[in-house]
């Protein structure tokens, strides 16, 4: 019997949502067909069985929680053996379980190759040690391996493990005190932060009919990242316009003579992408992330450009990596590509991620302004309204000319005023110019 495991899916993520299966109990199966559905809180995913077989379990139903590690499916594979009681699923409905308090790491046994809770930057430090991250006792809340235990490990030191779930403390900042540790839960006063006290709401079905929805995973994720952008981060917006008629003129052009040719329709973002990666080595601080614990900002020397995609299971962000070293044409087909799959729930999870600086862009909806929610850790968004003719002043004439709201939010920890000012009136040269935006590097 072949006991299958949901695997570690990457990034720290520890558990998933049973979206769907293909198989039933009694089925024959063969290697790599496809098994169930999983939604993380990045993205769904599809997990195929690494053998052939017989089904002769299905452990969770759709809609059950699932970690990494637990007994999903059992197969029949002719190599006999008994099968063992799997874990059970834990119900997305059922409330919520407080984790268990650690035990001290002296007494803690340790699985090697069983997967563990820890952000991507530990995993990463990890790596760069050559330590295996599943050897590591986590001292953080629920047994979650932070960036200190790793080097701890790394040294030969045991890491001294909380008593009780810890919550993350805050400086006089609000910021919390790790890292590597999650946000805080906004419970009562739990985080910190003073006079912040969230009311636990009133049962608004006494009051007449309601209907509820399950917080599901990327919405979930939607939900966390931007109260830690809101509470951490203070926001600034400076607006201005583009004027695109020209950069329209040629875009229509090029996409009406391209037309039967191989490739997506082209669009404004690309043009948008390459304007403000050129100019984001002029402007490094909007390319970077702050670490409040270490009084570090770093600043990244390579330039992935996000953009918001909305989708039927929540926001998404696809990221266009190395956007200095590619033309319009190739973004163009990326961003179609990208964008569908997310719509499709069949989105790489690696294609979410990496990203430097965002681009939300509500043109197609309407609007003719917004303040966008910058994509914590990240450091600026910048948002774009809907392409409009109006009335402009031009030597000294009224003119009919398309103009393009932006809004470049910015974290006021890192940079100024004057610099985004600097920075968006630049870009809004650029979109104006397509000669100078496409022909000079």
């Amino acid at each position: 019997m072949f006991e299958f495991k949901l695997p570690d899916l990457g990034e720290g993520i520890a558990e998933g949502e049973l979206l769907k299966w293909y198989v039933n109990e009694g089925d024959t199966i063969a290697e790599d067909a496809d098994l169930m559905d999983v939604e993380t809180d990045k993205a769904a995913v599809t997990i195929p069985s690494p053998v052939a077989g017989t089904v002769v379990r299905l452990n969770g139903k759709v809609g059950d929680t699932i970690n990494v590690g637990d007994v999903v499916v059992v197969v029949d594979d002719g190599t006999g053996g008994a099968v063992s009681k799997a874990p059970t699923a834990t119900k997305t409905e059922s409330a919520p379980v407080p984790a268990a308090t650690p035990a001290p790491i002296a007494t803690q046994p340790i699985t090697p190759g069983r997967p563990v809770p820890a952000a991507p930057a530990t995993r990463r430090i990890a790596r760069e040690l050559g330590i295996d991250v599943n050897l590591v006792p986590g001292t953080g809340r629920g047994g979650r391996v932070t960036q200190d235990d790793v080097r701890a490990f790394a040294n030969g030191s045991v890491p001294v493990a909380a008593s009780a779930p810890a919550q993350p403390t805050a400086t006089t900042s609000g910021y919390p005190a790790s890292a590597s540790e999650p946000a805080a839960t906004f419970t009562g006063d739990a985080s910190g932060i003073p006079y912040l006290e969230v009311e636990t709401l009133p049962d608004f079905s006494e009051w007449g009919p309601v209907e509820t929805e399950d917080l599901r995973s990327i919405r979930r994720k939607v939900a966390k990242k931007m109260v830690s952008s809101m509470v951490l981060v203070p926001h600034v917006a400076h607006m201005d316009e583009a004027d695109v008629t020209e950069l329209e003129a040629f875009r229509k052009a090029e996409r009406k003579r391209r037309e039967g040719m191989s490739g997506a329709k082209l669009t404004l973002m690309p043009f948008v992408m390459r304007a403000l990666v050129r100019l984001l080595k002029q402007y490094p601080q909007f390319n970077a992330s702050l670490d409040p614990h270490r009084n570090l900002i770093v600043y990244k020397r390579f330039y992935n450009v996000g953009f918001a995609a909305d989708t039927p299971r929540g926001l998404m962000v696809p990221v266009i990596t190395d956007v200095d070293q590619k033309s319009v044409l190739q973004m163009n087909d990326e961003i179609f590509e990208l964008a569908t799959q997310a719509r499709e729930g069949n989105i790489n999870a690696a294609d979410l991620q990496r990203g430097t600086i965002t681009i939300t862009n509500v043109g197609g909806i309407g609007g003719t302004g917004m303040i966008p929610t910058i994509n914590y850790p990240e450091v600026a968004i910048l948002g774009m309204g809907r392409t409009q003719e109006k009335p402009v002043v031009r030597n000294g004439e009224i003119v009919i000319r398309k103009m393009l709201p932006l809004t470049l939010a910015f974290d006021h920890r890192v940079a100024d005023g004057a610099q985004a000012a600097y920075m968006v009136t630049k870009l809004c040269e650029l979109l104006s110019d397509p000669s100078q935006l496409l022909l000079e590097a």
